[in-house]
Formats: C-alpha cells, sequence, structure tokens
C-alpha cells in the first residue's frame, strides 16, 4: 500500500490518537478525597516518636523489615492500616508524620499519631514522651492555621477540610498502659470498667467536638481491638499462654459500646458525617478462623521477648520470625502486616454488615 500525500494528515491525527490513548492508562486519578488525617497511637504511628525521648519508638530494625522505607517508625513488619487505607483511597504515596512535614505538603493531610498515647494524658508516661489525643488534636489546630495562610481564606479552607477524612484510633493505651496497669496508675482502683469507659468517652467526645469546630466533617472512630489476645497481655495473665484475657476484652467492649454511640451523636450536628469501624470484631474473625486467612499462630509475636515473645517489642536488630505471613502478632502488642491489611481493606470496604456503622470508609469518602 502506498501513502498518499492527501492520506498523510489523517494517519498522523489517528498517530496522536493512539499515543495520547495510551498515555492516558499511565495516568493516576487523583485521591477520593483531598487530604487523610490521622490520629492515634502505636498501631498507626509511622514516625512521629522517633526523635523524641520515649521508649515507645520502632526506628530500628527488624522494624520496617517488609516496608520499602525500611525502620521508618512505624510497629509493623511493613503497612499500617492507615497504610492500606491510604492506598485504597488513592494517595500516591503514604501519609506523611507531622514531626517532619509542614508547607503544602500539609495539602494531603499529615499523621499525628503517636506511640503510647492514649485519650488520658498521663495514659503511657511509663515509657517516657508522646503525644496525647488532646496534644494531636493542637497539632492540628496548628496545621488549620497553616492551611488558611496557604489555601488564603478561612471559608475555602472550611470547604477543602469538609471533604478530607479523619481517622481516630485510640484507647487501647488507655487499657493496656493505664488501667490494667495498677503498679503505675491508679485508675482501676478509682473507677469500675463502666466508669472508666464513660471518663475515656466524655475525653474523647470533647476532643471530637474541637476536631469538628475546626472543619472536621468526615470522621472515622476506630474501635479498640481484641487488646486482650495480645502476647503481652496473654504472657501476664493468661493461665495456659492461649486463651484470650476476657476481663479486659470485656472492658474493651464497653468502651466500644460507648464509642458506637458516639457517632449517633455527632451525626446530629451540622454537616457531620461520622461513622464507626469495628475492628474488635474483625480481628476476632481472624484469631476465630486464622487458618482461612493463612495464619498459622496467633498467640506469640514474630519477634520479642519471653512468654509469648510478648515481654516487650522487638529488640533492635533482632532476628524475627521467617514466616511473617503466618503471624497474626509482630511483636507483643502490634499486628502484622498481614492483619493490617485486613483490617485496612475490611474498613475501607465492609465485608459485613457489623464492619462498619453507618457506612464504610469507601461509602464516606464518595458523600
Amino acid at each position: 500500500m502506498f501513502f498518499t500525500m492527501r492520506t498523510m494528515p489523517s494517519l498522523l491525527c489517528l498517530l496522536l490518537i493512539l499515543v495520547w490513548s495510551s498515555t492516558l492508562s499511565f495516568v493516576k486519578p487523583d485521591p477520593q478525597v483531598p487530604c487523610y488525617f490521622i490520629f492515634g497511637d502505636s498501631l498507626v504511628d509511622n514516625g512521629n516518636n522517633n526523635n523524641i525521648n520515649s521508649l515507645a519508638k520502632a526506628n530500628y530494625p527488624p522494624y520496617g523489615i517488609d516496608f520499602p522505607e525500611g525502620a521508618s517508625g512505624r510497629f509493623s513488619n511493613g503497612l499500617t492500616t492507615v497504610d492500606e487505607i491510604a492506598k485504597l483511597l488513592g494517595f500516591p504515596s503514604y501519609i506523611p508524620p507531622y514531626a517532619t512535614t509542614r508547607g503544602k505538603q500539609l495539602l494531603n493531610g499529615v499523621n499525628f499519631a503517636s506511640a503510647a498515647a492514649g485519650i488520658r494524658d498521663e495514659t503511657g508516661r511509663q515509657l517516657g514522651e508522646r503525644t496525647s489525643l488532646k496534644g494531636q488534636v493542637k497539632n492540628y489546630q496548628s496545621v488549620v492555621q497553616q492551611l488558611v495562610h496557604i489555601i488564603g481564606e478561612e471559608n475555602s479552607t472550611a470547604s477543602y477540610l469538609s471533604k478530607c477524612i479523619f481517622s481516630m484510633g485510640l484507647g487501647s493505651n488507655d487499657y493496656l498502659n493505664n488501667y490494667f496497669m495498677p503498679a503505675f496508675y491508679s485508675t482501676s482502683r478509682q473507677y469500675s470498667t463502666e466508669q472508666f469507659a464513660k471518663v475515656l468517652i466524655d475525653q474523647y467526645s470533647k476532643q471530637l467536638q474541637t476536631l469538628y469546630n475546626y472543619g472536621a466533617r468526615k470522621v472515622v472512630l476506630i474501635g479498640v481491638g481484641l487488646v486482650g489476645c495480645s502476647p503481652n497481655e496473654l504472657a501476664r495473665f493468661s493461665s495456659d499462654g492461649k486463651t484470650c484475657v476476657e476481663k479486659i476484652n470485656s472492658a474493651i467492649r464497653i468502651f466500644n459500646t460507648k464509642l458506637k454511640n458516639l457517632v449517633k451523636k455527632f451525626n446530629k450536628l451540622d454537616g457531620a458525617l461520622f461513622t464507626y469501624i469495628n475492628a474488635y470484631d474483625m480481628f476476632k474473625d481472624v484469631l476465630g478462623k486464622p487458618s482461612s486467612y493463612g495464619f498459622t499462630v496467633t498467640n506469640k509475636g514474630c519477634c520479642g521477648v519471653g512468654r509469648n515473645n510478648g515481654q516487650i517489642t522487638c529488640l533492635p536488630y533482632q532476628t524475627p520470625c521467617k514466616n511473617r505471613k503466618g503471624h497474626v502478632f509482630w511483636d507483643a502488642y502490634h499486628p502484622t502486616e498481614a492483619v493490617n491489611v485486613i483490617i485496612g481493606r475490611r474498613s475501607y470496604k465492609a465485608q459485613s454488615s457489623s464492619d462498619a456503622y453507618p457506612y464504610d470508609i469507601q461509602h464516606l469518602a464518595k458523600i
């Protein structure tokens, strides 16, 4: 076949269309929300404790052994739940820690989480410095002021923030490193489990109100997991090292019920879209049928010291277990990446009607 000068323009147009079409497949869509703000403890801390005077830090191997950036400060062999959620929301990279993030980088959101942090200010004090929920909210208020300066106007900033996702995951340490640690704290002598849960929820509610006042509208309240099934609590309280500690889990259930009820309270506010993530039952599902998820070890950390590898966290440069995908727990307290991915995915897109109330994160992002 011969091409004439008359056919050349049409061929050129066809070629340009083909080139343009092929490049489209490499263009990543924008994230489903403009920003993602994270509040929490060591389950989602990604480096905020690295440079403070604290025993609660994970910026050394073997932490991060399966993470591209190595030991970043995450208390995991790899991803945390919020890393997986950020990925599913379409963010091109993980949400950075507040400790090292300023300026226009804040527009995509920031992670305020701090290992050993609790809802109560004194929680975790025996481990050194940490940023409690109150401190994390203050840091967020500072970020909002910076965003007003960057965006240029308060109403525009408020509109921008109203489209963002805020995830809150605290409470574990208020039980692990407070209520069930009577040698260091008097709370278990001051309050019944019902009373303590109410005290926590009242303080939580005040901080959530501040977040709402500073623009948070799409807020995810992540329930506390099965703390009584962690290697640390099994080592301390379980007679056989396998049976979960019911006195701890029953206290957690009381707290989670009250936390879920906060959703109803805050959703009465103008524009508020709060939702509850049932991490407790997700984790219960994993522990109840571990083989269906590929897990073979459910009561022992992949690394650590002592009974159940539950005495303390991983030692620096300790050699962890080889089959990390077969372990539910990475260390004395924290799940492996494999579990974090499961929880993150079910938080984003519910697999059961009990996973999220009233909607999962995928739905929340679209509203």
